[in-house]
C-alpha cells in the first residue's frame, strides 16, 4: 500500500498538505530544526522535508514519533482538537513575536491557571 510516489494531496482521508503544513508550523514554533527532528524520530531529513511539503504520506508510527518529539497528541497533529485549535493557533501566532523570556512567562501563567483550575475542581467536587 505504501509506495514511493504519492497521489494528489487531497486524495486520501487526510489532506497530506494540511498535515505537512501543521507539522512544519509546530516544528518551527518549537524552534526545532529538521535535523533535530531526524535525530529524535529516526525519520530521514529528506522524508521530513517531503512530509512537510505534503508530498509524502505519514504512517501511524511516524505520526506517533512526531507527536512525542513535539510533545503533543496525535489528535492535535491531525487537527482533531477542533474546539481548542483556534485558541492554540492564536496563542502560537502571539508567541512568535515574544522574547524567550516573555514566552517563559506566558507558559508559567498557563501552568498557574491550569493548577488553579485543578485545585478548584479537585478540591470542591
Amino acid at each position: 500500500m505504501s509506495s514511493g510516489s504519492v497521489g494528489p494531496a487531497g486524495s486520501g482521508d487526510l489532506d497530506q498538505e494540511v498535515l505537512g503544513k501543521r507539522l512544519r508550523q509546530i516544528r518551527e514554533y518549537l524552534g526545532l530544526s529538521q535535523q533535530y527532528v531526524t535525530a529524535e524520530t529516526g525519520i530521514s531529513r529528506s522524508a521530513i522535508s517531503e512530509i512537510e511539503r505534503g508530498n509524502r504520506k505519514v504512517d501511524s508510527l511516524e505520526l506517533r514519533k512526531f507527536a512525542r518529539t513535539y510533545q503533543t497528541s496525535v489528535g492535535r497533529l491531525l487537527g482533531e482538537v477542533e474546539g481548542s485549535e483556534a485558541a492554540f493557533s492564536k496563542l502560537e501566532r502571539a508567541m512568535v513575536d515574544l522574547t524567550p523570556k516573555d514566552q517563559e512567562e506566558v507558559l508559567r501563567f498557563a501552568e498557574f491557571l491550569s493548577h488553579k483550575r485543578t485545585q478548584r475542581t479537585g478540591g470542591s467536587s
